[in-house]
């Protein structure tokens, strides 16, 4: 790597991480994440020139969803996912990252991940599954594993394509519910997705904004970015069924009395509210090198008017949406398209996404309101005095606000 490239990465010149290997697998091994950017010559045994994408194909788009838990991102991803065959999407790639960072120690380094995150990206949006395979436990053997999580929620996965022989008994835990495929070849995957014209990751762990600089300006990329967030009140509320051990002390907090305002996970709270503010602040001011490429989606207007913020969606990334995703859309939110054609609205969709406003005790949602209270006037979500207030579902927490 030359002294220009390494200047482009001076947060990892000098990082170096031992990967984690579980005990059934080979011993640690060194690995110095400033070499695995996608500027290497060796790319190990993948067809030569797989990866030698000199500039921009003409109208090849790459979108990168970011979320956090427990905001629908899982459903916002199938919008792009169901789009067909034109499309490469990948769910969730970074949870091996995170996985490998944190076993081991108290918790992933952030300083040192959303480096190693933003690495990762740049490889998998040009195809390259060669960092990611550095992440994956047990290690793929020849570029096969039956270990990557989620296989089965990306359609291009699971293509002809890519489905290889079935091998007697390898087990698959997210193995391809529309065939039946061996466990999964990464190179022909890599192919696969060369031959796609856009490409898709949805992520739950890039949390900083300003760490993807780098990614945006790659000539080789056309980056979208696409940012959905949710009232904190409902994360937490959703967050503390669905994470129902993690968040025990908030269910202690909620019969037991007071919340103590700086208890670690009431600061996590606040830091990750903090972290999303900065990062959409960062987006809607439009610097020049996120200009036109930043776009900021509340997951209570997808869930009332879902045809209209997929097609402004799409409209933002410049991929025409074709059939299959509108259907899709139509048959997972009963949506009609009566009156307003294609841009819909469905009347129960509000009463189904405030419905934790019926499991979140008024206190938890004072202590969110006072910690987050600067994230969700940014997003124009109401504040509650009462709990009358809060159970008072004729009373909007929604305040109409029109973002970039």
């Amino acid at each position: 790597m030359n002294p220009k490239q390494l200047a482009a990465v001076p947060n990892l010149q000098s990082v170096e991480l031992t990967l984690r290997r579980s005990p059934q697998t080979e011993p640690p091994v060194p690995y110095n994440a400033s070499s695995a950017l996608v500027l290497m010559d060796d790319n190990g045994s993948y067809p030569e020139d797989m990866f030698a994408e000199n500039g921009i194909q003409a109208g090849r788009k790459h979108i990168l969803l970011m979320a956090t838990t427990r905001t629908g991102s899982s459903f916002v991803g199938e919008f792009f996912n169901q789009q067909g065959g034109n499309m490469f999407y990948l769910f969730e790639p970074l949870w091996h990252v995170e996985r490998m960072l944190s076993i081991g120690s108290s918790g992933t380094n952030t300083s040192t991940s959303v480096w190693v995150y933003r690495d990762v990206l740049q490889h998998l949006f040009l195809c390259n599954f060669s960092m990611l395979e550095h992440f994956i436990s047990p290690p793929p053997q020849d570029h096969v594993t039956p270990a990557l999580f989620r296989r089965e929620s990306s359609k291009a996965l699971c293509e002809e394509q890519v489905c290889s022989p079935v091998v007697k008994d390898v087990f698959e835990r997210y193995h391809c519910k529309t065939r039946r495929c061996g466990p999964l070849n990464l190179t022909l995957a890599s192919e696969v997705c060369l031959g796609k014209q856009h490409r898709v990751i949805k992520t739950v762990r890039v949390r900083q904004l300003d760490t993807l600089r780098s990614l945006v300006e790659d000539p080789r990329l056309d980056i979208k970015l696409i940012q959905l967030v949710r009232d904190p009140r409902a994360i937490l509320a959703s967050r503390m069924v669905a994470f129902a051990r993690k968040y025990q002390n908030w269910k202690s907090w909620a019969v037991n009395g007071d919340v103590p305002i700086e208890d670690e996970e009431v600061k996590r709270l606040e830091g990750n509210c903090n972290n999303i503010r900065i990062s959409a602040e960062l987006g809607l001011s439009q610097p020049k090198w996120l200009k036109n490429r930043y776009m900021l989606v509340r997951y209570e207007d997808i869930a009332r008017y879902p045809m209209q913020k997929a097609a402004e969606m799409y409209n933002f990334t410049g991929i025409p949406m074709m059939t299959q995703a509108r259907d899709w859309i139509l048959k997972n939110t009963h949506s009609s398209t009566e009156a307003s054609g294609v841009y819909s609205t469905q009347k129960n969709s509000s009463e189904q996404v405030e419905k934790w406003r019926l499991s979140i005790p008024f206190k938890l949602a004072q202590v969110v309101q006072k910690v987050c209270g600067p994230t969700m006037k940014l997003f124009g979500y109401r504040f509650v005095d009462s709990e009358q207030t809060l159970l008072d579902r004729s009373f909007s927490l929604l305040e109409q606000k029109q973002f970039i």
